[in-house]
């Protein structure tokens, strides 16, 4: 069953190409994980992908394109389920060290899956745009 689940908008009080490079390298994403847990994720990341196992799942994510400055869209790579995942980086008018972020999901879940993750993937989205907009400041 397709499932999208859309973040809130937040404005980051840095330019979109800024907010942009932190996210184009997929070892940026290594290096946001707390140095205690890493060793639970056992994270492996190139420029393109990164993959982990959590909990026992190997899961992989790639980067599939890049609009500089713009969008970043991500599709997994070995994950227990089919999912892809836009980041959107789009300009303020008028304010060009201000960036309207968000994410966007879509994933093949089974009903069940459905009710266990919908809820917990918007609450992160959720807080990974709070807490852009946060430190934007």
């Amino acid at each position: 069953m397709k499932t999208e689940i859309r973040s809130k908008h937040a404005v980051v009080n840095k330019a979109p190409s800024v907010l942009y490079m932190a996210f184009v390298d997929m070892r940026n994403f290594t290096a946001m994980v707390p140095e205690d847990k890493r060793g639970e994720f056992q994270l492996q990341s190139d420029y393109d992908s990164v993959h982990a196992v959590v909990q026992g799942f190997n899961v992989g994510v790639r980067v599939t394109a890049r609009v500089p400055y713009s969008r970043i869209d991500f599709a997994d790579d070995g994950a227990p389920f089919s999912f892809s995942v836009s980041m959107h980086f789009d300009a303020v008018d008028g304010q060009p060290d201000r960036t309207d972020f968000s994410v966007e999901v879509n994933a093949e879940l089974n009903f069940m899956m459905k009710m266990m993750l919908s809820s917990r993937i918007q609450e992160a989205l959720d807080k990974m745009v709070d807490g852009l907009a946060a430190n934007g400041q």
